[in-house]
């Protein structure tokens, strides 16, 4: 299986796409995260002159956040940095949505926007509307400025069977968060298989191109006797589950099946982070209380929100031999690649990483 990184926009950024290369990892990226992080496309240009090899990605931008040539053009711009290398993931912008107090997009949306996208980014014409009004558009200057001859490669961020069956359609690969079971995987190729054959892009075809999957958890490995519910590996994983907790939070009141899939202890845990946080499932400005340092490292006073079963859940903590058990589980359930989002020491967790998979 390969490795990658997912880190979050900021100064700097480019000096750890400069160390995930050297240590052979496979890709590097950022999230699209707007008023939580900083900007993806400033970072992942950094990276771009930074590095030669690498793989650059966006995990993952939106039709929610910008149109779709606004989008295009920071991919192709991208692109005639760093050519051929270049990875757009597209997604409903659940969590980039949330946190401006915004509902996400539909799988239809992200369908569109993703054709759109796959395009103009091939130096295509597309139907651009607003509204009542229809334009063609195209990039009426590729060249310098963006690359439209070396592909992109498109992902589509899915958790259930609506987007990975966009997915299916489109041709793509996919992306996940924090999805750690096996038979989930397999359902979500089943989903993408099934939407695909009988199209062009029918995975079967001998001339459709591979569409990969990836995965972003985080990762602990277990000194000899260390307790895997440490406050190590809570601080190690504990972005992770804080990001589900707060998720939970934010959409007891609009969207209680997701809360209610939790066991009595996690739900429990939910209404907690709510009062800690002074807030309320219905209040209009919870997402201000919530989402502040999202994907960061969590305080030492919330370690107790962290709980074992959700740890297990969305992160790999167990022994270097435990571990690597499990990796194999999932790249037997058809995942490509693991990208870890690592908050306490980057450049030693990366080459961790580097060295589990070696």
């Amino acid at each position: 299986m390969r490795a990658g990184v997912v880190v979050t926009a900021q100064p700097g950024v480019e000096d750890l796409a400069v160390t995930a290369e050297k240590l052979g990892l496979h890709s590097f990226w950022v999230n699209d995260t707007p008023m939580v992080h900083g900007d993806p496309f400033v970072a992942l240009s950094l990276c771009a002159k930074a590095t030669s090899r690498i793989r650059l990605g966006i995990g993952v931008t939106s039709p929610a956040l910008r149109s779709a040539p606004a989008a295009a053009s920071g991919f192709a711009s991208l692109n005639a940095l760093a050519p051929g290398r270049i990875i757009c993931g597209i997604g409903t912008g659940n969590t980039a949505r949330r946190t401006l107090g915004m509902r996400p997009t539909t799988a239809a949306t992200v369908e569109t926007f993703t054709a759109a996208l796959q395009d103009l980014c091939a130096g295509r014409t597309i139907e651009y509307r607003e509204g009542d009004q229809v334009r063609d558009v195209r990039f009426l200057h590729a060249g310098a400025q963006t690359n439209t001859a070396d592909p992109i490669e498109f992902v589509v961020a899915a958790l259930g069977p609506k987007a990975a069956a966009v997915a299916g359609r489109r041709g793509t690969g996919l992306i996940s968060f924090g999805l750690l079971d096996p038979t989930a995987w397999h359902a979500l190729h089943d989903a993408r298989r099934n939407a695909a054959r009988g199209t062009s892009r029918d995975p079967d075809s001998r001339t459709e191109p591979r569409a990969d999957s990836y995965v972003v958890t985080a990762l602990r490995i277990l000194a000899e006797g260390e307790d895997p519910h440490s406050d190590a590996a809570r601080d190690a994983t504990g972005h992770l589950v804080m990001s589900l907790l707060a998720f939970a939070a934010d959409t007891a009141a609009d969207t209680p099946a997701f809360a209610d899939q939790l066991g009595p202890a996690e739900r429990e845990t939910v209404h907690r982070l709510l009062d800690r946080r002074g807030t309320t499932a219905n209040a209009p400005d919870r997402h201000t209380k919530l989402y502040p340092n999202y994907l960061g490292r969590i305080a030492p006073q919330d370690r107790d929100l962290i709980l074992p079963s959700l740890m297990n859940t969305l992160a790999l903590v167990g022994t270097e031999d435990d571990l690597r058990a499990r990796i194999t589980t999932l790249q037997q359930a058809g995942i490509d690649e693991l990208l870890i989002q690592p908050v306490i020491d980057p450049r030693t967790e990366m080459a961790q990483l580097a060295k589990l998979l070696a």
